[in-house]
């Protein structure tokens, strides 16, 4: 059983085996099949038709069924045609062929074929061909450079494509080539006659021929070759001669006109010359001792077609002169008159300057000049003249070919009248200041323009305008942002100068640096508050202060602010304030922004709260000041005791009795409140009587002019007798009593009680007196004196109280 299974099976197996191989071989004629395609293509075409050639790849030959070639046509790279060939296999390996007619002209736009094969849904790349283009030849323009040859030359504007059929260029019908692409000029000798004829191009190439026309007299267009050694044969300070020569000899016949081109430092000025067959020009006007660079082209004069190339350059260096006038201008500063001139450049020294010479005098005496010189690296002068009167001063400058001609400027008198303008401000522009101004009839000779920095010493910088122009932009290498200048404009007059107009303006404003506002303070005022300033000083600003602002920044971050727009101001206030702390922030207002910030902190109190602080201020300061007052008189008690209160001198009273003479110093004396007011007083007066007895006449007197004695007549009186006195006793010493007698006393003394007044007595008994004491003390009012009534000691010294005695002053 099992082995006729196995008999069974065996044709099953062959028949899998000879399917799986003849799939095998399907598939590799398949695969060989892909690969077909078309090689060789070639596409030329003939006005409005195309022809498309190629040839099938080795690949193709395993082809058995019917292989199709697709084919589409684009214009201007743009699909316009679609078209299908079917190509046999017994038609494989030959030559295929395809034609297509355009709607355009083959050389109106680009035309291109694409093709592919296709066998069995099976497709190869495309494969594209373009058309080539006819030459597209314009512009043929004909010249001559010698009057016996043509040059012809054109455009092409495919000139940028690969060439694969370069085209060919023939000139007036020539045989010869003249010019292959991608030259674009050709030349031809022929003979040049003065009349018009036709130029004519032919370009062709495989697709096409084109021929070009240019109908012109080649007389009347000569591109002249440029001149052949130029050279300066003659140099001299202010001209040259220049001489060249031409390669043409037809040129010398020629009426031509030739430029010289001038370099002068970097400088360029052309000058033109005429003349027939030119060979030559003579340059004027030069700068002496100064290097040149000069080159010349030239035309024909009658017919202007072309100007040559330039010819080769030519240097030369002319002589030395003496040099230009100066520019001369005045400054005052600091009460003298500065002459100041301009350095003489290069181009206007003409030679190295070796000192200036100025003079100057009134113009009153123009016969009398003082001269000096002054060192070639110096421009200016300061003289001390009278600004009362004009002066005249004139400069020269000197080199070693001679002195300049003269520079002469009037300097006025110093007349107010004449410097009196209003001053405007200005804004400069793009670093530098555009000024204009009136016309003034008196400006003769034009106006000067002068500046400087407003502050500080400089030195004045100018710029002379001529008389038909009232404007001038101003620009200096000096100039400095956020500097103030001041610019005045003068009229030049055949006289002195006269000032028209002033202003002062910043070249370029700059923001003003914080800290501006000096000597900051605030003070409260009720509710209110004031910061103020110093006035800002103009070296401290560098914009123009248009205003200031106060801004307010209290404890809650809430800011108010108060503005004022006078730029002269020097406070601000903030209204209507709470009570609390602030910071007070003031800024400038200026065209470039708010700037110069300053602050201060402050704390607003309540009135009662600033009462009570005022009245503190004032006890503390009252207070301080007597106690300075104190402390200095107590170092100074001494000397102010002495000037106010000068001691009084002390009396010596010297009695004479039956006991001797006693000496008794009032300062001996003791006295209480009690005693002033219990003991009784002596009285002296005129006239009274002293114990029944009345003085005689001839006393000592007191006028009201002061105190003087004469003589004094003899008195005889009984001796006067005081009630004795009890004696406070002194150092240990025991107190005592005494009755004093004073006999021939000169006065005339009663004892009354109370408080009286008494007059001198008018005798004064014989031989007694009283003596001057040691320091000179003349008694002259009414002595008044109290004793105590005790017992009397004759031997004790007599106690009085020292208030009640006056003494003379």
């Amino acid at each position: 059983m099992v082995l006729v299974k196995g008999i069974m099976m065996i044709p099953w197996l062959l028949l899998v085996s000879l399917f799986c191989k003849s799939t095998q071989d399907g598939n590799g004629q398949e695969s060989g099949v892909l690969h077909c395609g078309a090689q060789n293509l070639k596409l030329t075409g003939s006005g409005q038709m195309i022809l498309l050639t190629w040839e099938d790849t080795p690949s193709c030959s395993a082809v058995q069924d019917v292989l199709i070639y697709e084919l589409e046509v684009l214009i201007a790279d743009k699909k316009e045609n679609y078209d299908e060939v079917a190509v046999t296999p017994d038609q494989i390996r030959s030559t295929h062929s395809w034609n297509w007619t355009s709607y355009l002209a083959l050389e109106c736009a680009s035309h291109s074929v694409r093709l592919r094969s296709r066998y069995k849904n099976h497709t190869s790349p495309w494969n594209q061909e373009t058309l080539p283009d006819p030459p597209n030849v314009t512009d043929l323009q004909c010249e001559t450079r010698d009057l016996q040859s043509v040059d012809c030359h054109w455009t092409y504007k495919d000139a940028s494509l690969p060439f694969k059929s370069p085209t060919e260029y023939h000139l007036l019908e020539s045989p010869s080539i003249c010019a292959k692409s991608p030259e674009t000029r050709c030349h031809q000798e022929v003979r040049v006659d003065a009349r018009e004829r036709n130029w004519t191009l032919t370009a062709s190439n495989p697709l096409g021929e084109v021929k070009l026309s240019d109908t012109a007299d080649l007389t009347k267009r000569v591109y002249m070759y440029p001149p052949e050694g130029v050279t300066a044969s003659s140099v001299n300070a202010r001209n040259v001669s220049l001489e060249w020569k031409w390669t043409v000899q037809q040129y010398y016949n020629l009426s031509l006109i030739c430029q010289v081109n001038i370099n002068n430092n970097g400088e360029n000025t052309i000058r033109e010359h005429f003349g027939v067959g030119l060979n030559f020009s003579v340059l004027n006007d030069l700068i002496p001792n100064w290097t040149y660079n000069v080159e010349i082209r030239c035309r024909t004069a009658q017919h202007f077609w072309k100007w040559s190339t330039w010819s080769t350059n030519v240097n030369f260096h002319t002589k030395g002169d003496v040099p230009d006038a100066l520019d001369v201008w005045m400054q005052v500063m600091d009460n003298q008159i500065i002459t100041i001139w301009k350095m003489p450049l290069a181009n206007q020294s003409h030679g190295h300057i070796e000192d200036y010479e100025v003079t100057w005098t009134k113009t009153t005496e123009r016969e009398r000049r003082n001269r000096t010189k002054v060192a070639p690296n110096h421009y200016s002068l300061a003289l001390s003249l009278d600004t009362t009167v004009e002066h005249i001063v004139t400069v020269k400058a000197r080199n070693i070919n001679g002195i300049s001609s003269p520079s002469t400027i009037i300097i006025p008198s110093s007349n107010p009248d004449r410097t009196r303008v209003n001053t405007s401000l200005i804004i400069g522009s793009n670093g530098s200041f555009n000024l204009s101004w009136s016309a003034s009839p008196t400006a003769s000779c034009g106006y000067i323009v002068d500046w400087c920095p407003t502050l500080g010493r400089c030195t004045v910088e100018w710029l002379k305008v001529p008389p038909n122009q009232t404007n001038a932009s101003i620009f200096s290498k000096n100039f400095k942002d956020g500097l103030r200048y001041t610019l005045s404009v003068y009229a030049c007059t055949q006289e002195a100068p006269v000032l028209l107009q002033r202003s002062e303006g910043y070249v370029r404003e700059k923001k003003i640096q914080d800290g501006l506002f000096k000597s900051f303070t605030g003070q409260q005022q009720d509710w209110d508050y004031e910061v103020s300033w110093k006035p800002i000083s103009l070296r401290e600003q560098t914009a123009f202060i248009q205003g200031y602002v106060l801004y307010c920044l209290d404890y809650d971050k809430k800011v108010i602010n108060f503005t004022t727009d006078n730029p002269e101001a020097t406070s601000l206030t903030a209204r209507n304030l709470k009570i609390g702390s602030y910071i007070f922030t003031v800024k400038a207002r200026t065209a470039v922004g708010e700037c110069g910030t300053t602050s201060i902190t402050a704390t607003l109190n309540s009135l009662t709260d600033n009462l009570i602080k005022t009245v503190f201020i004032s006890l503390v300061t009252v207070f301080g000041l007597l106690s300075l007052i104190t402390i200095v008189c107590y170092r100074h008690w001494t000397c102010i005791k002495e000037t106010v209160y000068p001691p009084i001198p002390k009396p010596v009273l010297t009695l004479t009795g039956e006991h001797g003479c006693r000496h008794f110093q009032v300062d001996q004396c003791h006295y209480s409140e009690a005693n002033i007011m219990d003991v009784p007083e002596l009285y002296c007066s005129a006239g009274a009587p002293i114990n029944g007895l009345v003085s005689q006449e001839n006393m000592n007197t007191q006028t009201p002019k002061g105190y003087y004695n004469q003589p004094l007549k003899k008195c005889n009186l009984p001796p006067l007798t005081l009630p004795s006195m009890a004696i406070p006793s002194q150092s240990g010493l025991p107190s005592s009593s005494f009755r004093m007698e004073f006999p021939n006393v000169s006065y005339n003394l009663i004892m009354q009680p109370g408080n009286q007044q008494s007059n001198l007595c008018p005798e004064l008994q014989e031989g007694t007196s009283l003596e001057r004491s040691s320091d000179g003390y003349q008694p002259h009012q009414t002595d008044t004196f109290t004793t105590n009534q005790t017992e009397e000691d004759p031997d004790s010294p007599m106690s009085c109280v020292s208030t009640y005695i006056l003494l003379p002053q």
